[in-house]
């Protein structure tokens, strides 16, 4: 018994053990272009690879490209929005979803729909993708955006032409909720199936209806779940890859004007730019995407990390 237990925790400890690798890693691989890039890596907006045939110069001790400089201000922006666009969409069917599943399915048809919702999460990412560039972008670009511009582009300027050809900003936002909503719903579903039956008995009890147990007595008990549920969708929204990169228009340079304009994110902007880093003899160009790498797996650990205190902290005071 006294091996067993060793033997699983030395397993377990490999876990959080290849995170720290992996950081340090990063970090490690990184460190030149952190040197060279500095403070402004996060407030510049400019990433330029440099005069690819020109002789390497020394710049704050690093051999570089002449003129090459390193900004993501555009990265954390298209990072941030389209996940918070998919959050703000995800949210709300998420918990609507969750609900439907709880209290408004029985028997076959509930366990059918939960494995459903279920399995949307396992479609990989890639598919989400290829369906966005088919159907998505058509649709949005020809119809959905005009429409938009036409009503809200009035009010918000957010919203106001031009609305592009249906690349961009939000139809990454709407493409990441799609895939984020079977997280919040799972997640939130369990935690009402796990809800003690005395509270629905005692609501029932009282008169009141099942959309008035859920709503006034069930879901303001999950509060900290959907708190938890969304930081961890949050977590997927900003670490995914090749569905943004397929349906965001991959902007290189720019700050979005409007929710219909092109952006790029950090994991996106790795993939797509790996292969023209790699032309750069001096190598700050890789070290540079290892550097957004690093910033991206800082934020992704932030947000996870709170969302698993959220949940913990939850299931103690349930």
């Amino acid at each position: 018994m006294f091996r067993f237990r060793w033997a699983v925790g030395g397993i377990a400890v490999l876990l959080p053990l290849s995170l720290l690798v992996i950081a340090g890693f990063l970090l490690q691989y990184s460190w030149p272009a952190i040197q060279f890039n500095g403070l402004g890596f996060l407030l510049n907006n400019d990433w330029n690879l440099g005069r690819m045939y020109g002789n390497p110069v020394t710049v704050r001790g690093e051999l570089v490209l002449p003129g090459a400089s390193y900004g993501v201000l555009f990265l954390i922006g298209g990072t941030l929005l389209s996940s918070l666009i998919a959050i703000a969409l995800a949210l709300p069917l998420g918990v609507l979803s969750a609900v439907f599943l709880s209290a408004g399915l029985r028997g076959v048809a509930r366990a059918a729909a939960s494995f459903l919702v279920e399995l949307l999460a396992a479609v990989p990412s890639v598919v989400y993708g290829l369906w966005g560039y088919v159907v998505l972008i058509p649709f949005l670009g020809h119809h959905l955006y005009p429409l938009l511009a036409d009503t809200l582009g009035r009010i918000f300027p957010a919203f106001a032409e031009p609305t592009g050809s249906g690349y961009g900003l939000f139809t990454a936002g709407i493409l990441l909720s799609f895939m984020i909503v079977p997280l919040i719903a799972a997640t939130l579903r369990d935690a009402l199936d796990a809800t003690d039956s005395a509270l629905r008995e005692s609501g029932v009890a009282l008169g009141a209806s099942r959309i008035e147990v859920m709503r006034h007595i069930l879901l303001p008990g999950q509060r900290t779940v959907i708190a938890g549920a969304s930081i961890l969708a949050l977590g997927r929204a900003l670490g995914e890859t090749m569905a943004v990169l397929m349906v965001s228009g991959n902007a290189l340079n720019i700050l979005p004007k409007n929710i219909y304009d092109p952006v790029s994110t950090m994991a996106a902007f790795i993939v797509s730019q790996l292969d023209s880093a790699m032309q750069d003899p001096t190598g700050m160009a890789v070290r540079s995407l290892a550097e957004v790498a690093l910033l991206l797996m800082a934020i992704s650990v932030l947000v996870n990390g709170a969302a698993q205190t959220l949940l913990w902290l939850s299931g103690r005071r349930a």
